[in-house]
């Protein structure tokens, strides 16, 4: 397959990119991993479950009209699917009306959409390789003239003793859980860490019957005072969701710490602790608090590996950018979460952006900024206030002191904290790669994607980027066909 410009994510940002591209004539192929586009933000229940509305799984839950579901299948959490409350009548509907505006878009706009194509290289030229379907043991090959990265970003994870017990999830986990299956972790929730994401994913959780015992929140919320010019146009925002926790009782403990979860086989409770000014867990102040689901997030980090491979610069872990979204390797454009975590809104402005650009610069002309001045003003504005958030939301600064040896850090190859310290402390490592190769934290499955950040905290070094020739695992056969069509192609 050919094409102009290929858009590889189709959540907020490769949306806008992709309308703003194909508006302006060229010829636009949207990929993406799962079964539809929209992405985490905009993700629309499963088409099995024949839902017409997102319901209790966006961030307004509780000001979109119910969802029409289905009967339960016998493997549901709970006997009766949960409902959200009725709609509020005042609340702001917006999120509800940009997916639609988006869908009706895209189905008007010619772009060709490849759903369930997980990209895994693209090649300067520009080749994009995709696996298809589910099984991801095909691979597909779209020839673009251009391309631009929209590939979101991903959840950081923390460890802790007890984290990795059945009925812990990623606080995005539980999200995806609720907007895509319309399904709930579990019947009594604590969601944990620090960030924004907490705040919807607690409101939801709560609107779709769940019992949220508390939210408990690392940051301290009087740093946001230090920046209220930044987070003035947020207000709103956070009063919906401070009202949500007032209407659903869920109570908030700030400058908190899960310090550990318990439980044999399962998650039945976990202990959490009030910090100090200096991010250390104050003595005599643990409390524990029964649960059989736990919410845990720290923060995101931006999907980086198809830049990398491409050679893209980056500005630290995310992809660095210019005024027209364009990175430092020609042909490449890179938009929302991955040139740095901001929202749903930034990235909208950002791929309306990118898509402009890259549409006037594939026709060989020099883009006006005053076709996007507009756009320009919000992603400034929104920028601004995405790095208000980042200097508020931050994982204690002694995180690790919490993690025992025995706590195993790498999932994949079953790596403990104690090998860790003992690779820093005994076998003199100082960087992440040399703890690598000395312990194999990061040697499996995920390559790192999900537990570097921990290992770098507890071995007292900074998390590097990790240049990768594929961004996920591929099967052999399909690298063995690869080189043997491309040595038939060469051949004479």
């Amino acid at each position: 397959m050919r094409t102009d410009l290929a858009v590889i994510g189709a959540g907020p940002a490769g949306l806008a990119a992709a309308l703003a591209a194909a508006a302006r004539g060229l010829r636009v192929t949207l990929l993406d991993a799962a079964e539809a586009p929209g992405g985490q933000f905009l993700r629309q229940p499963a088409a099995a479950l024949a839902a017409r509305y997102p319901g209790a799984s966006h961030p307004q839950a509780s000001h979109l009209p119910e969802p029409h579901l289905p009967e339960p299948r016998p493997h549901e959490p709970h006997p009766k699917p949960p409902h959200p409350k009725p709609p509020h009548p005042k609340a702001p509907r917006h999120q509800w009306r940009t997916w639609e505006r988006l869908r009706d878009g895209l189905a008007a706009s010619g772009v060709t959409v490849l759903a369930e194509h997980h990209v895994w290289a693209v090649e300067r030229g520009f080749t994009v390789h995709a696996l298809l379907g589910p099984e991801q043991e095909e691979s597909v090959a779209v020839r673009a003239a251009a391309v631009l990265l929209a590939t979101g970003g991903y959840e950081k994870v923390l460890p802790f003793p007890g984290w990795t017990l059945p009925g812990v999830v990623t606080a995005g986990g539980a999200q995806a859980m609720l907007k895509g299956a319309l399904a709930v972790p579990g019947r009594r929730a604590v969601v944990a860490g620090t960030g924004p994401l907490l705040l919807p994913v607690a409101t939801g959780l709560a609107a779709a019957g769940v019992e949220v015992a508390a939210l408990v929140e690392s940051a301290d919320f009087k740093a946001l005072l230090r920046h209220g010019p930044a987070l003035a146009a947020k207000l709103p925002e956070g009063a919906g969701y401070a009202a949500g926790l007032l209407r659903h009782r869920i109570r908030l403990l700030a400058r908190h710490t899960v310090v550990r979860a318990h439980g044999a086989g399962t998650l039945t409770a976990v202990t959490v602790a009030a910090l100090d000014p200096a991010g250390r867990v104050r003595p005599g102040s643990a409390r524990r608090i029964p649960c059989d689901t736990l919410a845990v997030g720290h923060g995101m980090l931006a999907h980086t590996d198809l830049a990398e491979s491409l050679g893209c610069r980056l500005a630290g872990l995310a992809v660095h950018v210019d005024d027209e979204q364009r990175t430092d390797v020609p042909g490449v454009w890179a938009a929302g979460e991955a040139t740095g975590i901001g929202g749903a809104a930034l990235a909208l402005a950002e791929g309306h952006i990118a898509g402009r650009s890259a549409a006037a610069r594939l026709r060989g002309t020099a883009p006006d900024p005053g076709d996007w001045a507009g756009a320009a003003r919000s992603r400034s504005r929104l920028a601004r206030f995405a790095r208000a958030l980042d200097a508020v939301y931050t994982p204690p600064a002694h995180w690790p002191e919490q993690v025992t040896d025995d706590t195993v850090v790498c999932r994949c190859e079953e790596i403990t904290a104690g090998a860790v310290r003992a690779a820093v402390g005994e076998l003199g490592a100082g960087d992440l790669r040399t703890v690598k190769l000395l312990t194999r934290a990061g040697m499996g499955w995920c390559q790192g994607r999900m537990c570097a950040p921990a290992v770098a905290g507890l071995a007292g070094c900074e998390a590097a980027p990790s240049r990768r020739p594929f961004a996920r695992p591929v099967p052999l056969g399909v690298l063995a066909r690869q080189h043997r069509d491309a040595t038939e192609e060469g051949a004479p």
